[in-house]
């Protein structure tokens, strides 16, 4: 696995026209200044849930997360580039146990993610102590908080389509002054059909997404958030629309005690028209604590998902649905505690976890024809998750945030004015 990561990387190096490092470019008009870095990490794992479905305890074996990250710039950062290759179609095709997970036809699995995860240009400046960007490719929408992917848990919330909109084409413009950061967004609302399909490029702009964002004392950031997504579920757009709210609480200090911190609160009303008919609601608290050399890390989370009917395989469901109706509400109550431990074995980072989620779904609705205690044959869920994070080159530590996006990081901008 170290050696597949270490020429995963070494080809990834060669395929984009950045590199660790600086590299002096001049012309007779300008000096430029290219500089840029290249990761490739992995998640090794094996789960068991205990009950996963219809009372049966599944054990399984994944690579998941596998993933090629490049950063580049030029110009003195006027111009980058954000590539992330996701392999998860590869090795993840029947999805991860996680027990209350859903979206894009799983159920109760995490489903893979794209494998043009990222691919933007950003251009950015400064006037007047303000920076601005635009940010055009495929990538994350600015709504809700950072990909769970570089959060401190193996398996992602049950709230991911709550909180994030990712892998659609966007166009986001962002300023930024000071403490403060505000972030706007056209892309297309249509959810991935699959690992290798790409957008529909006739629906770019029939959604929008807008987010401001303030660093606070303590190295607290503050995030709010609102979108509104067009048909996400369907792609001929002939779906219910949605309309999101986030907010959140985020602390950040790596080389403390209490390293990270998040609270968010996220709701997602379904539309037909201007009628809602269905809302779904999440709040989620984590914390990592450095212990010696060992990371805690707790997280509690309570959210409602809508319930859809499964088809042969238990942990799909349709994505061609015959209406526009679900067939109950789930909350799902989890609780998780995660450790892990960083060495470093030569270029390759390597660091062993363990970790414990417990979760209660119960139904949120009554009467309902889903009925979680009868589908799994208990109201009380067990997890348990054994692995290992791999790793080469410079951790890229944030997803999802471009240009004057990024808060709390005071870019490299030609002319600024201070």
């Amino acid at each position: 696995m170290v050696g597949l990561l270490r020429r995963v990387a070494a080809a990834a190096a060669l395929a984009v026209p950045v590199a660790p490092g600086c590299a002096q470019i001049t012309d007779s008009a300008h000096v430029a200044t290219v500089s840029g870095s290249v990761r490739a990490q992995a998640l090794a794992l094996v789960t068991r849930v205990d009950p996963a479905m219809s009372a049966r305890a599944f054990t399984e074996g994944y690579l998941a997360q596998p993933i090629i990250m490049a950063h580049g710039s030029a110009f003195r950062g006027a111009l980058a580039a954000v590539l992330s290759l996701d392999f998860e179609g590869l090795t993840l095709d029947r999805g991860q146990l996680t027990p209350g997970a859903y979206g894009e036809g799983y159920a109760d699995r995490r489903h893979p993610h794209t494998y043009l995860h990222e691919a933007l240009i950003v251009g950015r400046g400064a006037f007047y102590r303000t920076g601005v960007s635009l940010a055009i490719g495929k990538g994350f929408v600015p709504f809700g908080t950072d990909d769970p992917m570089t959060r401190p848990f193996a398996a992602y919330p049950v709230n991911h389509h709550l909180a994030q909109i990712l892998e659609r084409y966007v166009a986001i413009g962002a300023l930024r002054y000071g403490r403060l950061v505000v972030e706007g967004a056209l892309f297309n609302g249509d959810e991935p059909a699959s690992p290798g399909a790409p957008p529909d490029a006739d629906r770019v702009g029939d959604s929008w997404a807008a987010r401001v964002t303030a660093r606070a004392f303590y190295q607290l950031e503050l995030q709010a958030s609102y979108a509104f997504v067009t048909s996400p579920e369907i792609a001929d757009g002939a779906g219910l629309d949605q309309r999101k709210w986030s907010t959140a609480v985020r602390l950040d200090r790596p080389l403390s005690r209490v390293r990270s911190g998040l609270l968010e609160w996220a709701r997602t009303d379904a539309l037909l028209g201007d009628l809602r008919t269905n809302s779904f609601t999440s709040v989620l608290g984590e914390l990592t604590l450095a212990v010696r050399s060992i990371s805690v890390s707790g997280r509690y989370e309570n959210t409602t998902r809508p319930e859809e009917q499964r088809l042969l395989d238990p942990f799909r469901t349709s994505r061609s649905p015959t209406d526009l109706g679900i067939i109950g509400i789930t909350r799902w109550q989890v609780g998780s505690v995660a450790a892990s431990m960083q060495r470093q074995l030569g270029r390759v980072d390597v660091a062993p976890f363990a970790e414990v989620s417990f979760s209660h779904p119960s139904a949120e609705l009554t009467p309902t024809a889903f009925v979680p205690r009868d589908i799994y044959g208990s109201s009380s869920i067990w997890s348990i998750s054994l692995g290992a994070r791999l790793g080469v080159g410079p951790h890229h530590t944030r997803m999802g945030r471009y240009g004057a996006g990024m808060p709390n990081v005071t870019p490299r901008v030609p002319h600024a004015t201070h």
